[in-house]
């Protein structure tokens, strides 16, 4: 009577799963968890998003700052900026890696007199062209001819394959990542050409390197123009057109006409040449693209879904060519067919 009492009082036995239904429980969880990691893999590239840094014109704010700040003056900048070391130059500025209030930035310098006309024009550009697009500025004084920009410590775009050659960055060194770069190349090129100026031309891009030089890789590898000394406007109502520079231009970079055109016996004549339009980025692209893409797995692939509107950028004819537009359309679409087929097929596998 006891015993039976005792055995009572334990309550219903509880039963353990069959090993079965436990395996396919934990092989469900474990196809949830992949497909989450394909997902943040395929879908979102793992680039940080943070906080917006729009401020009102005139002020600026970077990465761990809470509130906009007014643009630094003169006076700020000569007291409050400690240059470190020089770490670029060009034909308009000296580039300085400096200190602001324990933060990394940098300081540009004009490198002479005869270039001040160019480096104004920069500056103004930076002033009135500040977006995501653009890097970001943080002050400037013209008496003392220096600008104040964010620092990116991953430099500019010519230092790409260097820097994905690295072991801690070979998880961004894949066709999905490269392809978003050739995005915002796109992008930029989009925003210049309908700025709130109006529409612009990157004129110092007449070459490869030339070309990357001008746009810096941001830690969260998206691109920024750096360099807008050489963007002149052009103006459809008035008939205004561009050169790029009053030297003779070669190679096959540049677009057909931007080349001399009246063949070697008559010798260059600035006043000669005949002015352009935007379109002469448009032939470029392609060129700055593959060097994007790069020889990853995968890169031919994405290289054979552009073929078409890369034939159409490299039109003799100018107005044949595509707008920026309509090639970051492309680029999107291909992008987004891609990763969804990549997905598709290895949903498959599982």
């Amino acid at each position: 009577m006891d015993k039976k009492t005792q055995d009572g009082s334990r309550g219903p036995r509880h039963r353990s799963l069959p090993p079965a239904v436990g395996l396919l429980l934990s092989m469900a969880l474990m196809n949830a968890l992949l497909y989450l990691c394909l997902d943040w893999f395929f879908v979102a590239p793992p680039r940080s998003s943070p906080v917006s840094t729009h401020c009102p014109h005139g002020h600026f704010r970077m990465a761990q700052m809470k509130n906009c700040s007014p643009w630094l003056s003169c006076e700020e900048l000569r007291t409050e900026v400690r240059p470190l070391k020089r770490i670029g130059e060009g034909a308009v500025k000296r580039v300085f890696l400096s200190e602001w209030k324990e933060r990394k930035v940098a300081l540009s310098r004009l490198t002479s007199l005869e270039m001040k006309d160019d480096f104004l024009h920069g500056l103004r550009m930076l002033k009135s062209l500040q977006s995501k697009h653009v890097v970001t500025l943080l002050g400037y004084c013209e008496d003392d001819s220096t600008i104040l920009t964010e620092y990116h410590p991953l430099g500019s775009l010519s230092n790409l394959e260097e820097t994905l050659n690295l072991s801690k960055y070979q998880n961004v060194n894949t066709w999905q990542h490269r392809l978003q770069l050739a995005v915002d190349y796109v992008s930029i090129i989009d925003y210049l050409h309908h700025s709130p100026l109006g529409t612009l031309v990157m004129c110092d891009s007449s070459d490869l390197s030339k070309t990357l030089s001008q746009y810096l890789l941001t830690s969260n590898f998206s691109l920024v123009v750096n360099d807008l000394d050489a963007l002149p406007l052009v103006n459809r109502s008035s008939g205004a057109l561009v050169k790029c520079g009053h030297r003779e231009l070669h190679g096959d970079f540049v677009a057909p006409e931007q080349l001399w055109p009246y063949g070697e016996d008559t010798p260059f004549d600035d006043d000669l040449m005949p002015p352009y339009d935007e379109k002469i980025d448009i032939w470029k692209i392609p060129d700055v693209s593959s060097f994007l893409l790069g020889h990853v797995e995968g890169s031919d692939m994405v290289r054979f879904h552009l073929f078409d509107i890369h034939k159409a950028c490299k039109s003799q004819t100018p107005a044949e060519r595509p707008t920026a537009q309509d090639i970051l359309d492309t680029y999107k679409k291909v992008l987004n067919l891609l990763r969804d087929s990549v997905m598709s097929q290895t949903r498959e596998m599982l």
